[in-house]
């Protein structure tokens, strides 16, 4: 099914059968009346052209983004950028009670601010569904007060200061979301841990195969879509464990790799660039002096 472009948030009111938004640019949805709409009508996938920030729970239904489902039995906080896909099915469970709320901010109400420049920077917008945030009861208790001051504040009169306030607020949501999913990474260090075991394991077999040297040397992507998770969330996670990004792992893993065919074979620099990958020696070389401080051949004569 094509999915429906939702251009503004009125659309998005009209959609769920909402009444109309109190502001053009900004509104603060009660999740339990849209979760009403669906299960009514289905809805088909849309691609929204706002930012889209929610918590929800009681949902017993499940939701796709992408190529994955989720099943929404526990409350989640999650996000969306414009341009994404979202497909939800309508909650079967009619004993279920949804709560929780919907924040929708179009780009034009960050047009001409800071947060407008650094929205990028908040990676967890490129999360999917199924690396959602999990919240608990005094985190929650957090972002519900800034939501609420976010719809008083465009429900005053609208004054010289109002964009100035909300935006503020929006930023503070999303800087204690930053925090929250540095602590899911932590507390969930079973899991996270194991993912980082099978990041080693999928690295070795990698650089220990044939295909490096018709491949190449795996992306952040490649890698990414071999642990099931999406880069960004694979590189946060990481960065929070280990200290690196998904791409200095790889690199940390070519380099050594590099070093043991340096020390323990008599193949040329541009022989083992070959094999690890590189369609031009420079580019390895290169690296290598990055990482080591040395060239390949100083770190082969110091090695001997």
């Amino acid at each position: 099914m094509k999915p429906l472009t939702i251009k503004t948030i009125s659309e998005f009111h009209q959609l769920h059968r909402l009444a109309p938004p109190e502001h053009p640019l900004i509104s603060v949805v009660d999740y339990a009346e849209v979760a009403l709409a669906k299960r009514n009508n289905a809805m088909p996938p849309t691609v929204a052209e706002y930012y889209s920030i929610s918590v929800k729970r009681g949902l017993s239904g499940k939701m796709r983004y992408g190529q994955q489902a989720y099943d929404f039995d526990e409350g989640v906080m999650y996000f969306l950028a414009p341009k994404q896909v979202l497909q939800a099915s309508p909650a079967p469970d009619e004993n279920a009670h949804p709560s929780g709320w919907i924040l929708l901010v179009h780009p034009d109400f960050l047009w001409g601010t800071s947060l407008a420049k650094s929205m990028k920077q908040y990676e967890f917008f490129d999360y999917s569904v199924s690396e959602a945030l999990f919240l608990s009861e005094r985190e929650e208790a957090t972002v519900n007060g800034i939501i609420a001051n976010i719809k008083q504040e465009y429900q005053a009169i609208i004054d010289k200061f109002s964009q100035r306030i909300i935006i503020s607020q929006i930023e503070t949501l999303l800087n204690y979301a930053e925090r929250f999913y540095e602590r899911q990474f932590i507390t969930r260090k079973i899991t996270n841990h194991q993912m980082l075991n099978r990041l080693e394991d999928l690295l070795d077999d990698y650089f220990n195969s044939r295909d490096l040297m018709q491949k190449g040397a795996p992306t952040v992507q490649s890698v990414a879509d071999e642990l099931h998770v999406s880069p960004n969330y694979l590189s946060g996670l990481l960065k929070v464990l280990t200290g690196q990004s998904t791409q200095q792992h790889i690199h940390e893993k070519l380099i050594e790799k590099a070093k043991e065919k340096l020390s323990t074979t008599n193949l040329s620099v541009s022989e083992i660039a070959y094999e690890l990958g590189f369609e031009h020696s420079q580019s390895f070389s290169k690296l290598f002096k990055a990482k080591t401080n040395q060239s390949p051949l100083e770190f082969r004569q110091a090695f001997n």
